[in-house]
């Protein structure tokens, strides 16, 4: 999660990797942790204790991924011939959507509102399948299994430096999509693709362009004798084909940004970077790195910035999002992943996988109604959603803000209060001031991709 500011903990971990002890935990038990290097930055902006860290080599793509790529780009695989899957997922904003529309206008005829904001599509290449879990934000493997608490149970406070805690908590844990309804990148192809109000594609259309297209030829060698006598066969190869061009292309996960550099000791940060890094981490503060881990595992893969979680965070409702019209109307999240999960997955109504951070500074749009197009939207909303309310949700006929008003009242309880900055109430002292907001975002801005070491003013 970052390097952690373990000053807090009246202790420095400064080795490459070892495992310490938690005690004081709900279960009164001793917990053990494994934990990779963490340091602050030293004064001069530098790592202090670099890491090693493994990184993807570019190689050509092979066959199939190729075929992928002009799949991508591919517009006639569209329901109107004017959408491919770059057109919600532009390469040079690392495949994220460009413009401030909270979501994208798709279907036949380019005027129907998708259902939620779009997600990018870079570093899903290690997203686990989905599954409900202790919360165990260190582990290096995720055990596909689902486990529902029969009641709703109180939410063991979560951040960086005391992962024992809330090991307790059963959370939702990895899949693709916001709500974790698909395991794999083929799976998640199919979904838009097929979806009316996205590339509006049907089946028998899609088969014909996989049939006839300047691809086609190396997709009927590549599917072999069974795609050539089963139509569906040829378009689940070509789906894997899409699947193989985001694993295989380094663009997707190129692991470039000035905070790789910083991580391995070859870039400095600036002060304002370096302060937003400490803030980030710091669990009384801004408690970033409690869900946006920033470890470097056992595996030694750069981190993600995600625990492939998801939180309820009471997003106020986007009015101008056609479905929020209708007041029956509420976006649920993981519970509407199945059509029972409003009953069956009750605990967890109004929880959103928490993204990458990866490149967010590139985005205009955020949370999965798209409802705030800035960082520092977002950060003013983390930090003052319960103190100023009336600043994010409308007021009622007595003057009151509507709080969480994008959730029946029934799930306002699966909010998260309980862990900073999100631990406060009207009247209380904000967890970061405005700048140190500000500096937060500095230290976000060094994690987009395509930094150069030439640009390190602090080496020169």
């Amino acid at each position: 999660m970052w390097c952690i500011d373990f000053f807090k903990a009246s202790f420095r971990i400064t080795v490459p990797a070892l495992a310490f002890t938690l005690s004081g935990v709900p279960s009164g038990r001793a917990q053990t942790v494994s934990v990779a290097a963490v340091c602050n930055p030293a004064s001069d902006g530098s790592n202090p204790c670099p890491r090693h860290i493994r990184l993807h080599t570019a190689s050509s793509l092979s066959a199939m991924a190729r075929v992928g790529k002009a799949m991508f780009f591919d517009q006639a695989l569209s329901g109107s011939g004017h959408f491919s899957c770059a057109s919600c997922h532009e390469p040079s904003l690392h495949y994220g959507p460009a413009g401030t529309a909270p979501v994208f206008l798709g279907g036949r005829n380019a005027d129907r509102q998708g259902r939620r904001e779009i997600p990018g599509l870079t570093y899903l290449e290690r997203q686990p399948p989905f599954s409900i879990g202790p919360d165990d934000a260190v582990a290096d493997d995720v055990v596909p299994a689902v486990a529902v608490p029969a009641t709703v149970t109180a939410h063991a406070a979560k951040s960086a430096v005391n992962t024992a805690s809330s090991a307790a908590n059963l959370v939702p844990q990895g899949g693709l999509f916001l709500d974790g309804r698909a395991d794999t990148l083929l799976q998640q192809a199919r979904g838009p693709m097929f979806d009316p109000d996205e590339m509006a594609a049907n089946k028998d259309q899609v088969i014909k362009r996989l049939q006839t297209a300047d691809y086609a030829a190396p997709l009927r060698e590549l599917a072999g004798v069974r795609g050539q006598k089963s139509s569906d066969f040829l378009l689940a190869e070509g789906l894997f084909a899409l699947a193989r061009y985001q694993i295989e292309n380094q663009a997707f996960h190129p692991y470039s940004s000035k905070f790789d550099f910083w991580l391995q000791g070859k870039a400095h940060f600036t002060p304002e970077e370096s302060k937003g890094y400490v803030l980030f981490n710091d669990p009384a503060k801004g408690n970033c790195a409690a869900c946006h881990v920033d470890t470097v595992k056992r595996d030694g893969l750069p981190p993600l910035f995600t625990d492939h979680q998801y939180e309820a965070l009471a997003a106020p409702r986007n009015m101008a999002l056609q479905r929020n019209k209708n007041p029956s109307y509420y976006d649920l999240g993981v519970c509407d992943q199945k059509p029972d999960g409003r009953k069956n997955l009750a605990p967890y109504c109004g929880m959103f996988a928490t993204p990458t951070l990866r490149n967010t500074s590139t985005r205009q749009t955020f949370f999965h109604n798209g409802i705030f197009h800035s960082l520092e939207d977002v950060l003013d909303f983390y930090v003052l959603r319960d103190i100023e309310p009336q600043r994010f949700y409308p007021e009622d006929t007595r003057g009151k803000a509507q709080l969480y008003n994008d959730l029946p009242q029934v799930y306002k309880s699966n909010v998260d209060r309980t862990d900073a900055p999100f631990n406060r109430k009207p009247g209380d002292v904000p967890a970061l001031s405005r700048s140190e907001r500000k500096a937060i975002i500095a230290f976000l801005k060094t994690l987009t991709d395509g930094w150069s070491d030439e640009n390190d003013n602090y080496k020169k």
